[in-house]
């Protein structure tokens, strides 16, 4: 099998694997699932299971790709030939898959509001009129389509160019910009009047509010937000060097990812609160309240070109580390060069993008399958493979390529082979239940 193509700096690698875990994830979706879920008490169980639960599945995942140099069922296949472990590889495919379909519907999303900032479309709009725009563009099938064709396109563009001239040279220079906006935003955000309401919703916990579906939509999110469990990491792991330090570069990606999750709350809900806007208002959230910020801040307008663009950003950073697992599958599978394999996913995606853009039903079940099933089962047998398969000594060599001592391998390990696991095992086994005697 062909070796992967390499990142070109530790730099680029943490940025790309960044770009995939800071996005829509963090922006879109985290602000809501927390808003639906109670505010801060979930805050904290999402910092707990990242910590504890995503950052070795996020490690291993970096760990087995390295080690292999190939994509996600290919490496599986390799560190374990004449096996049957490289099902986690094609499981990660299709969540990667099904992910991306109503993904990229958001995406779209993002992308017409930039065209409405940019027209002017967004400004003098009161709040009433805000939430009927995102109503009707939300329902509109040709509208919806349309923008997500069109992200669809720029991202088999950057994906088609390869690994360094494509993905990374990208990545690079776009996260410090959304970056830097968010701040801007958050600022603006805390300034609004009954801004304090908001932050206290987001950091003040009241662990009353805290249900088991709360505890089990937090470990999703995390896996949903560091996309972990299907592939993506093990693919960018193929393409890391040696020379790096695997738990140093994932560590920076956790922290990298929390704190675009803490401004997004930030920056979101003294705004809905300040604008009566309830935090539990579904996907619509962040449609919703960032308008209303920038129609009551000095050159709103340009604000919201800025952010709504950088949004549109985000969402490609993140799709295209989705793509990335189709595409290296399709090359590894059949033999068939990067741009026909991108012009393959594309095609697919869109196919299905389509279902999920008419029906709110097939969005949503993609949305919750997708976060709650599929990402932890996916980790929770790649956590399998590491003691069964790899073992602790292989799994320590790997770590410590670089030079550097591991030195909180054996909490680590003890985590991978026991903690993790349990953890997940557990909350599937209250999902079964919850589903066969509650609901």
């Amino acid at each position: 099998m062909k070796q992967q193509d390499k990142f070109s700096s530790k730099l680029g690698a943490i940025a790309v694997a960044a770009g995939s875990a800071v996005g829509l994830g963090n922006i879109w979706r985290f602000p809501y699932i927390l808003g639906e879920n109670g505010g801060a008490a979930f805050l904290l169980i999402y910092i707990l299971f990242t910590i504890i639960i995503a950052l070795p599945v996020l490690i291993s995942e970096f760990s087995i790709g390295r080690m292999a140099g190939l994509s996600a069922t290919a490496a599986f296949k390799k560190l374990a030939p004449g096996k049957k472990w490289y099902f986690i590889g094609l499981s990660g495919v299709l969540c990667a898959f099904v992910i991306i379909s109503f993904y990229n519907v958001v995406a779209g999303w993002t992308l017409y509001y930039t065209y409405l900032a940019i027209v002017g479309d967004l400004q003098s709009l009161n709040e009433q009129e805000v939430t009927q725009l995102y109503q009707q563009t939300s329902s509109d099938t040709t509208t919806c389509i349309f923008w997500m064709v069109l992200i669809v396109g720029a991202i088999a563009y950057i994906v088609a160019r390869g690994v360094q001239d494509g993905i990374e040279k990208y990545s690079k220079v776009l996260m410090p910009l959304l970056f830097l906006l968010m701040i801007v935003l958050c600022v603006r955000s805390v300034t609004l009047d009954n801004a304090s309401e908001g932050l206290a919703f987001l950091l003040n916990p009241d662990f009353s509010k805290l249900t088991p579906t709360a505890i089990f939509a937090a470990l999703g999110q995390a896996f949903f937000s560091l996309s972990i469990g299907m592939g993506v990491m093990i693919t960018y792991g193929s393409y890391i060097n040696k020379a790096q330090n695997i738990q140093r570069s994932a560590m920076s990606i956790v922290v990298i990812d929390f704190i675009v999750a803490l401004l997004a709350g930030i920056m979101i809900f003294p705004c809905a609160f300040s604008f009566g806007i309830s935090p539990d208002s579904g996907p619509g959230l962040v449609f919703v309240t960032l308008p209303n910020i920038f129609n009551k801040m000095t050159a709103g307008h340009i604000m919201s070109i800025a952010f709504f663009l950088l949004l549109a950003i985000a969402a490609l950073t993140s799709s295209i580390s989705l793509f990335e697992v189709l595409v290296s599958f399709a090359k590894a599978q059949y033999g068939i060069g990067r741009r026909k394999a991108t012009i393959i996913a594309s095609v697919l995606t869109v196919c299905v993008g389509i279902i999920c853009a008419v029906s709110p039903t097939v969005f949503s079940l993609f949305d919750n399958v997708s976060a709650n099933i599929l990402l932890p089962l996916g980790a929770f047998f790649i956590v399998l493979f590491i003691p069964i398969v790899l073992g602790r000594k292989r799994l320590r060599k790997e770590l410590e390529a670089n030079g550097d001592k591991c030195k909180t391998f054996s909490l680590l390990y003890f985590l991978i082979k026991f903690i993790v696991p349990l953890a997940i095992f557990s909350l599937f086994l209250y999902c079964i239940v919850n589903w066969l005697f509650v609901n």
